[in-house]
């Protein structure tokens, strides 16, 4: 029995072994069948070479065809001469200037600027007015203040420079309404001045206030308006001068 199985499983495997297929061989490249195939493929390569040249060489052309246009087209321009336009320039338009500024007025207030031209009618002139709202009282510039009574009441003769600087003054007698002392230096002690009443007229406003007589010639503005005056009637903006006008022929100690 076993040598029945042996026999059979030898047969078998022969019988396999008949039927498997073989692969085929390839055969062997020759010398001839390698030099063909370089000499094909440096046909192509040359062939790429030469076709990529010819292209730059034809870009090179093209920009060198648009540089000599161009420099024509420079050469053309600069041949030509410049035309010169002439502008005008535009006429001035004349403006006018108002001798008078307008007045402002500020609810029930007029408004003064820091510096005003102001007519006092008791002198019959008109000063260049410091408008100081530090200052408490009103003072007029006034020289050889002299005392005197008239009739029982208090009068003072005063000299006021209503000619201008190095002219001759004119003298003006009022009565004194009071007298109020201004405190000095420690050094000087107070200063004890006479009060007149005075009629004003700043623009087209008219006021009434009183004025303490002294000498200011070393000062800069020869009149000065303080607080009493503005009270009720007037604010003051420091950063305007002349809100109401500059008078031609008015008084003044200082040179602007």
């Amino acid at each position: 029995m076993l040598k029945q199985v042996i026999a059979l499983s030898v047969a078998a495997t022969l019988i396999s072994g008949c039927t498997t297929i073989q692969k085929p061989v390839t055969p062997p490249l020759t010398n001839a069948d390698l030099n063909s195939s370089l000499q094909v493929s440096q046909t192509v390569i040359i062939d790429a070479i030469n076709s990529q040249n010819s292209q730059q060489a034809s870009d090179i052309s093209a920009l060198s065809e648009e540089m000599r246009k161009l420099k024509t087209q420079i050469s053309t321009a600069m041949s030509q001469k410049p035309k010169t336009i002439i502008v005008q320039p535009p006429m001035p338009k004349p403006v006018s200037v108002p001798q008078q500024c307008p007045e402002a007025m500020i609810g029930e207030k007029f408004l003064l600027g820091e510096v005003e031209s102001v007519f006092v009618d008791e002198v019959k002139a008109k000063f260049a007015t410091r408008i100081d709202t530090g200052a408490e009282s009103s003072s007029l510039d006034a020289r050889n203040i002299v005392l005197f009574e008239r009739e029982g009441e208090q009068w003072v003769r005063y000299d006021v420079m209503t000619n201008g600087i190095d002219q001759p003054v004119n003298t003006f007698e009022s009565k004194v309404e009071r007298f109020v002392r201004i405190k000095q230096d420690a050094d000087t002690g107070d200063d004890r001045r006479p009060v007149i009443h005075a009629h004003l007229k700043i623009g087209k406003y008219a006021a009434e206030t009183d004025l303490n007589l002294t000498d200011r010639s070393h000062l800069d503005y020869p009149l000065l308006l303080g607080r009493k005056f503005m009270k009720d009637i007037a604010i003051v903006d420091v950063g305007q001068i002349y809100v109401h006008g500059k008078a031609k022929n008015q008084i003044t100690t200082l040179i602007k």
